[in-house]
């Protein structure tokens, strides 16, 4: 069957061992790398209507992945993206620097307006999307797809630099996508009920949005400096909810 026989090159790595840990490893690479792009889709579409705010995420989360896919498929193109293509302040900077950058700068002003709007709600005007209505879905997909671009150049280039199967790279991407879909909903409701939480997102936002920044000026922060500090600081607010919590029921009894 001439079907089997074109799949069947393509999944070679099912009888090696080194792929499965491969793979496994880059699933969950993946699953860790999306968790900042869930933060910044749960704080977006929970400024939609309520209405609206599910299906938003799945549409998003759902082009985002398609656009992954299309960018695996030009993973020639990517690994290019690369090689520096101008210098200045002794640095090459090449077409990934720049959209590290970008997207760093992106971060840091939009997390930058709305912790402004969390701590001032009378200034609508500088709120991270604005007033609630001005907010329309086809706005909030748009600035879901801009932000999980960055990150699907950055994982897809990490990605090359782990295997050079590229079946293992899609299936690690689906896998990825799928847990964020299924965990986008559950966040979101839990970042708009606890708004202490909201704040804390927006701070992993501002991190992570700096750390894009100074990725692209050629000073590497290693991810595990990053995710061990939003670990303990999310342990450290879940301490505080749970104190919260006891204190409110020492009162009611």
């Amino acid at each position: 069957m001439p079907i089997i026989d074109f799949l069947a090159p393509h999944f070679a790595f099912v009888n090696d061992p080194t792929a499965w840990v491969a793979l496994v490893t880059l699933v969950v690479l993946e699953i860790v790398l999306g968790i900042d792009n869930l933060i910044f889709i749960s704080i977006l579409t929970n400024k939609l209507p309520a209405e609206q705010q599910s299906r938003a995420r799945k549409l998003g989360i759902s082009a985002a992945l398609i656009m992954r896919l299309v960018l695996l498929a030009t993973i020639s193109f990517i690994v290019q993206l690369t090689t520096p293509v101008f210098s200045a302040f002794g640095h090459g900077f090449s077409w990934r620097d720049i959209i590290l950058i970008a997207g760093g700068l992106f971060l840091v002003w939009k997390a930058t307006k709305e912790i402004h709007h969390t701590v001032d709600p009378e200034d609508h005007k500088d709120s991270m999307v604005g007033a609630t209505v001005k907010l329309s879905m086809g706005a909030a997909i748009f600035q879901i797809l801009l932000l999980d671009l960055v990150f699907s150049v950055d994982s897809i280039i990490t990605a090359v630099g782990m295997t050079d199967e590229i079946v293992i790279m899609y299936i690690a991407v689906i896998a990825a996508v799928t847990v964020m879909m299924v965990a986008a909903d559950p966040l979101a409701k839990f970042i708009a009920k606890n708004p202490t939480i909201v704040m804390l997102a927006l701070g992993f936002l501002l991190m992570i949005g700096m750390t894009l920044i100074a990725d692209g000026m050629g000073y590497h922060v290693p991810k595990g400096y990053i995710y061990a500090a939003m670990g303990f600081s999310a342990l450290v607010e879940g301490l505080n909810m749970l104190a919260r919590k006891r204190k409110v029921k020492g009162h009611g009894e």
